[in-house]
């Protein structure tokens, strides 16, 4: 017997005419009737052979598989730990000799630098002594020359001073 509401539909007009009240199928329980048949022996049977005949075949390799994947992840995890902790321990070595290294160099900089400074300091007062004594040797012999000149001046002076009388005068004067 099958269960749910029922429909009947009028000939003439091709509506509803009644429906059975749900209601009244939901409030009386049914009781459900299980039949235990040879089916059900069999249906048993093949899971139990289908459970025995596939565990050896399918279940337990694929289980050692999942096994093995999860050791090789678990050694692939603990390796690249020690592979990061190594790397760890190299970057601060590496850190550490490139900060002797620079130490180092800033310190022979900060030499070469002293000795360049004292070089030009060297070679400044070289300049500078050449300096002052081209400066005063030119100076004497400026002051020489000059000496020289006056001299030469004073004794032609007469000889220039007539000179430029007659040219003033437009004559010729006699000293």
């Amino acid at each position: 017997m099958l269960l749910g509401p029922r429909l009947m539909l009028s000939a003439s007009s091709g509506s509803l005419a009644s429906i059975d009240s749900l209601g009244s199928l939901a409030a009386a329980p049914q009781a459900i009737t299980v039949d235990v048949d040879l089916t059900f022996v069999v249906q048993v049977v093949l899971i139990v052979v289908l459970t025995l005949v596939l565990k050896p075949l399918l279940f337990d390799p694929m289980l050692r598989l999942f096994a093995e994947r999860e050791k090789r992840i678990d050694g692939a995890k603990v390796l690249a730990r020690k592979i990061d902790e190594k790397s760890g321990a190299a970057l601060a070595t590496y850190e550490a000799e490139m900060a002797k290294a620079r130490a180092a160099a800033n310190s022979e900089r900060d030499k070469i630098r002293a000795e360049a400074v004292k070089r030009e300091q060297d070679i400044l007062g070289a300049v500078r002594a050449a300096t002052s004594k081209a400066l005063e040797e030119g100076k004497v012999a400026a002051h020489a020359e000059a000496e020289r000149v006056r001299s030469q001046l004073k004794s032609d002076a007469s000889a220039i001073a007539g000179d430029l009388a007659s040219r003033v005068l437009g004559r010729e004067v006699r000293s």
